[in-house]
């Protein structure tokens, strides 16, 4: 019998895996809405096939003596478990799946890392969320902020089918799993999935040193509201216009949804009673291609874009947008490992992995202070039809969500599709209460506004 082929952990695998925490698990949630119902054999026959296409997602950790020096992926010919499972409709429906995708984090010892839930066609009529609202989530807006109406998870009405892929993020990320369901919805529908071209953009003169504060201060944390007593993250997921962006401006809208998140926390922050800081947005940079041969797995580096009080309070929104662009620009184009230099040093095999997951915890620990004031993970356009064919009909509704674990606190991340902002805020209760959420929900819409600017 042939031995399973082992791969060792990359530098993102190790250290999540390091400092894994049960009361808020390393989940990334993704969410998909169809018009129509779905075969449930078909479905389950086409997922479970699109895993073979992608084989490196069929794995489970390895086994191994305390003293090993490495973790290692273990890939396997099969499942070890039922991926695939199918919910009824019911008046907590959706709710209760978005619960259990920040909540129940699919076992690393168990291949794939990954579970698909299907929550079936709803009733015309019944709450998206299938349940009623948060009692703080019906706080009314802030007064004077203009904003427009926004969907969010506990309005409007739902029919059709809901995919819920919950994925550990030790093993891989929401890309590399979305590149996954495209697979599985060309095998089910039989239509072409193939990615679309990436947005063709005029190139713009790039500063030699664009103007970019310095990121040796401690920033800005998100200041507290109103904790909840029970552990985890909770979340809220809305639908919002895309911001209008004039032709041939030199940002993007990656741009404006960095702006909106700083404008965003310091407003709150302000209300809080926080002392001005610099602010650091860690921003997701995603190179991989998105199609089969999309290399599966933790795929994005991270890179940190800074914002001064300064330029934050009572902003020239065109002068604060042609900055951010420089800055996003300059740091995309920059060589740098996934999570930095010292992060490729600490996964070094020196010792054995107990020894090193210790270290780890503590230097985490000691650095909580210098961590990011937040993260914008914006997916952007949706690059593939996700058809499921004629009866399905194609997706027109994504929504992501990362971890919120402190010091950070908050995430906020975002995807376009079918015309259409579909943004996620997700939080740590040990920081937020829902009704926080719903605020700074408000914020993040008046602020995006405010980025369409005209000149």
């Amino acid at each position: 019998m042939t031995a399973p082929v082992r791969i060792p952990f990359p530098v993102v695998d190790e250290v999540s895996r390091h400092c894994l925490q049960e009361e808020e698990p390393e989940t990334v949630h993704i969410e998909v809405h169809f018009p129509g119902p779905v075969d449930q054999m078909r479905l389950r026959k086409a997922f479970t096939e699109a895993l073979h296409r992608h084989p490196r997602i069929l794995m489970r950790e390895a086994r191994g003596p305390w003293y090993r020096r490495r973790y290692e992926w273990e890939l396997t010919p099969e499942p070890d478990v039922e991926v695939v499972t199918f919910t009824p409709p019911g008046p907590r429906a959706l709710q209760d799946a978005r619960t259990r995708a920040l909540t129940e984090a699919p076992p690393l010892s168990m291949s794939p890392p990954i579970r698909l839930e299907v929550v079936e066609a709803l009733a015309a009529g019944s709450r998206a969320a299938g349940a009623a609202p948060d009692p703080q989530s019906a706080a009314p807006r802030h007064a004077g902020l203009r904003t427009r109406p926004a969907q969010d998870i506990h309005t409007g009405t739902a029919q059709g089918t809901v995919l819920f892929l919950t994925i550990n993020h030790t093993a891989l990320d929401g890309p590399a799993c979305l590149r996954i369901l495209a697979t599985a919805a060309e095998l089910y529908g039989g239509s072409d999935n193939s990615p679309a071209a990436p947005p063709t953009r005029t190139p713009q003169a790039l500063r030699e040193t664009p103007e970019t504060p310095t990121t040796w201060s401690r920033p800005a944390r998100v200041a507290p509201g109103t904790p909840d007593p029970s552990p985890g993250n909770g979340m809220l997921v809305t639908e919002l216009p895309l911001p209008h962006r004039p032709k041939g401006t030199p940002y993007t809208v990656n741009d404006q949804l960095m702006v909106t998140t700083a404008l965003t926390i310091a407003h709150w922050n302000r209300e809080h009673g926080a002392r001005p800081r610099p602010l650091r947005i860690t921003m997701p940079v995603d190179d991989r291609p998105r199609d089969t041969t999309m290399p599966i797995g933790n795929g994005t580096r991270l890179v940190e874009v800074p914002f001064v009080p300064s330029e934050l309070h009572h902003p020239d929104m065109s002068a604060l947008l042609r900055r951010t662009a420089e800055r996003t620009r300059a740091l995309k184009s920059l060589p740098r490992p996934q999570l930095g230099h010292g992060a490729a040093l600490l996964t070094t095999p020196w010792a054995p992995v107990a020894a090193r997951a210790a270290l780890t915890r503590t230097l985490r620990r000691a650095a909580a202070p210098w961590t990011s004031t937040t993260l914008l993970s914006n997916i952007g356009r949706i690059p593939y039809p996700l058809d499921f064919g004629e009866e399905t009909g194609r997706a027109h509704a994504v929504w992501f969500s990362a971890p919120a674990r402190m010091p950070r606190g908050l995430t906020v991340t975002t995807a376009s599709t079918a015309g259409r902002l579909h943004l996620a805020l997700r939080w740590s209760r040990a920081l937020l209460s829902h009704g926080d959420g719903a605020h700074l929900r408000d914020l993040f819409e008046h602020y995006l506004h405010t980025t369409e600017v005209t000149s």
